[in-house]
């Protein structure tokens, strides 16, 4: 595969590179074009995909195929470590920044190859936390040496850091948490209610949906880690004494990565009140129509849908895990359940159906704590901070850095607040 020299420009060359394009489309949507604003030479990295148009002409900056996949496969993992060296060799980035797991392991190990001044890796979630067996040892080795081949690494949620300290997957001194995580923010312009003209009522016509009916949402992958199952299970029991009770599943299918059994797809294929509405590029039509947003994940990072669904004053209920938990306080602007229950997913719904004003609570209280604590220019500008240093080690004693639990970091803090 040919990997044609770029022309060469003004400020430092950011390479930022994700393992399939549909994370550059929505994980770090806007984080190109922002840096290139800046004067960085931004070079987006990543395999081939559909999304590579709009990506292209969401952030209008050079993009470089790599043939990466996100099942273990080593041939053609050997084969992308080649050309990512071949790729630094030449190019020579200033700083690399990966996201996801395949793209952080073969590009911290190429960024350490070639000693590339400035290498970030972000940790998004971290499938070692479900895994078991074998499978958990592969992804415990991997997981480390994406680790120690990088400078800093960017733990998208303070209890994440906390985990990966608590099980020797980094070390203290290199964990960074922009704000209160996250790692890319909410643009909270783009979603908010009044930025869909259509009403909710207006809305839910379209869907097929009686304007006084209740609609339970689910956004994301429709797979097994996402608690689709338990959703399912929950929404056919409460249907039964519910007639006026929806059920909209928005996103796309992974039948060859944690699919969903037999049993789930036949129900929501049965169901006259559940629409799988497969996957949208704009789900905020969804959000604007929607009671109430489920989102029972086994494991996250740090989860970007809740932030979006708080953002247009839509409250969840998510799952008591890392990330979920540190964005729905409990009561507050959302509920939390275990994940995996489906009975404790089930009495929840049920007593939010029975209870409007708790949930009418919730909602008016969603929307400002996103604009407080999570939104995109606060996280960018942490980012920018992370990018300029000189320093490729993180620091201790720095006037932007404040030490939390464990001497772990919390970026964007004023460091004399602490004794």
């Amino acid at each position: 595969m040919p990997l044609q020299k770029l022309q060469p420009q003004t400020g430092k060359k950011l390479l930022r590179i994700v393992t399939v394009p549909i994370s550059l489309k929505h994980l770090i949507k806007g984080q190109a074009a922002y840096f290139a604003g800046l004067g960085y030479q931004v070079v987006l990295v990543s395999a081939d995909g559909p999304e590579l148009d709009a990506v292209r002409h969401n952030e209008s900056v050079p993009h470089i195929v790599i043939p990466f996949s996100r099942k273990i496969t080593p041939l053609r993992d050997l084969y992308c470590l080649y050309l990512l060296v071949r790729l630094f060799l030449r190019e020579k980035p200033d700083i690399i920044h990966t996201q996801t797991p395949k793209a952080g392991l073969l590009g911290m190990i190429a960024g350490w190859i070639c000693r590339v001044p400035k290498r970030i890796h972000t940790v998004g979630g971290l499938p070692i936390m479900t895994a078991k067996g074998l499978r958990r040892l592969i992804l415990r080795f991997t997981e480390t040496i994406t680790n120690v081949c990088a400078h800093q690494v960017l733990a998208n949620s303070h209890k994440m850091a906390a985990y990966m300290v608590d099980t020797k997957l980094c070390s203290r001194r290199k964990l960074y948490v922009l704000g209160k995580g996250s790692s890319n923010g909410i643009d909270t312009l783009h979603f908010q209610a009044e930025s869909i003209a259509a009403s909710s009522e207006e809305l839910r016509l379209q869907a097929g949906i009686p304007t006084n009916g209740f609609v339970f949402l689910f956004v994301g992958r429709l797979v097994k880690d996402k608690g689709v199952r338990e959703i399912v299970a929950a929404f056919e029991q409460l249907a039964r004494v519910h007639p006026d009770i929806w059920l909209l599943l928005v996103g796309p299918t992974e039948e060859h990565l944690d699919p969903l059994p037999a049993e789930t797809w036949e129900a929501i294929r049965q169901h006259p009140r559940i629409k799988a509405l497969g996957y949208h590029s704009d789900v905020r039509p969804f959000f604007k129509m929607s009671n109430l947003l489920l989102f029972p994940s086994y494991r996250e990072g740090f989860p970007n849908v809740p932030l979006q669904a708080g953002a247009m004053k839509l409250p969840a209920i998510v799952s008591n895990i890392n990330g979920c938990n540190e964005i729905v306080q409990h009561g507050v602007n959302g509920w939390l359940v275990e994940a995996g229950d489906t009975s404790g997913l089930q009495e929840r719904m049920e007593d939010l159906l029975q209870h409007p004003l708790s949930l009418k609570a919730a909602a008016s209280k969603t929307r400002d704590i996103v604009m407080q604590h999570y939104s995109q220019t606060q996280i960018w500008q942490q980012l920018a901070d992370m990018y300029s240093r000189k320093e490729t080690v993180s620091l201790f004693y720095k006037p932007h850095l404040r030490p939390i639990t464990g001497g772990l970091f919390h970026a964007g803090e004023d460091q004399s607040k602490v004794s």
